[in-house]
C-alpha cells in the first residue's frame, strides 16, 4: 500500500514560497488502477514525481508497503518496487532498445522477450529492437518503448505521467489495452496521471487534484459523470462567450 501522510511541497517564488502541493493526504491500495486529474497547473505531475522520488516534499511522509521512503532517491525506490514513465521520455543516445529492456528488466533478457514486450505496445519488434533510444525515434515511439520497460520490470507500483502525451490515435487505443491487460494479468497497482476519459474510465478509482489539494475521489462510477457534466458546462460557457 501507498500511503502520504500531509504532503506539502514549495518552490522558491519572488514573493516567498509558492505552494504547489498543499497537505494531500491518500492512501492507494494495493491491486488499485487509480486515475489522478484535475486542471492544468494544479499539481498532478508533481505529486507524481513525489511518489517516485524525482522530488522531494517540503513536508510530510511517504509509506510504500509500511516502510518510510520519504528520504530515497529515486533509483532507491526503484529497487523497492516503483516504476516512473514521465510525460516526456528520455533519450539514451548509444544504448540500443533490446539493451534498455534488459536493464529494466533487472535479468538477461533474450531477444524473444524483449520482442514481446515490444508487441504489446505496437511496436514492430523486427524494426525495433536494434535501433538506439535516441533523436531518431519520434516521442510517440520513445513513449511505447519506455512503456514496453515498465512491463518488463513488473513492479508492484507503476505510475505514469500522461502517456497518452504526444502518441497517435492508434497507439492510443493500443496503450488502453496494455493498461488493462497490465491490471488484470500482473495485478499490481497502477497510477495514471491524465485527463482523458477513456482513461479515466478503465480505473478502479479517480482523484481529482486542484490548487495542490484532492478535492474529490472515488470510484469511477461516482466521480466521471461529475467531470464530464462539469467539462461540458464549461465549454457551454465558452461557446455563450464566444457567441456573445
Amino acid at each position: 500500500m501507498l500511503e502520504l501522510k500531509d504532503i506539502c511541497f514549495e518552490v522558491p517564488a519572488d514573493s516567498g514560497a509558492k505552494e504547489i502541493i498543499r497537505h494531500v493526504n491518500l492512501k492507494i491500495e494495493d491491486k488499485k488502477f487509480v486515475a489522478i486529474t484535475g486542471p492544468n497547473g494544479g499539481g498532478k505531475s508533481t505529486l507524481a514525481k513525489i511518489i517516485v522520488g524525482i522530488e522531494n516534499p517540503t513536508d510530510g511522509q511517504i509509506l510504500f508497503n509500511g516502510k518510510d521512503i520519504t528520504g530515497m532517491s529515486i533509483t532507491e525506490r526503484a529497487r523497492e518496487g516503483i516504476s516512473f514513465a514521465f510525460q516526456q521520455p528520455v533519450r539514451f543516445k548509444g544504448l540500443k532498445v533490446k539493451d534498455l529492456i534488459t536493464l529494466a528488466a533487472g535479468s538477461d533478457t533474450s531477444i524473444g522477450q524483449a520482442c514481446d514486450y515490444l508487441s504489446e505496445v505496437g511496436l514492430c519488434a523486427r524494426e525495433y529492437i536494434n535501433r538506439e533510444v535516441d533523436g531518431s525515434l519520434s516521442g510517440g515511439e520513445l513513449k511505447r518503448i519506455e512503456i514496453a520497460t515498465i512491463l518488463a520490470r513488473n513492479t508492484e507500483l507503476s505510475v505514469f505521467d500522461e502517456p497518452e502525451a504526444g502518441i497517435d490515435l492508434w497507439s492510443f487505443q493500443n496503450l488502453i489495452r496494455v493498461f488493462e491487460k497490465m491490471h488484470v494479468e500482473n495485478d499490481n497497482t497502477i497510477i495514471i496521471i491524465s485527463h482523458q476519459e477513456r482513461i479515466l474510465n478503465i480505473a478502479d478509482e479517480i482523484i481529482l487534484i486542484a490548487d495542490g489539494q484532492v478535492v474529490n475521489r472515488g470510484k469511477k462510477e461516482d466521480i466521471l459523470p461529475e467531470l464530464l457534466n462539469e467539462t461540458n458546462r464549461g465549454c457551454k460557457f465558452l461557446e455563450d462567450k464566444f457567441n456573445q
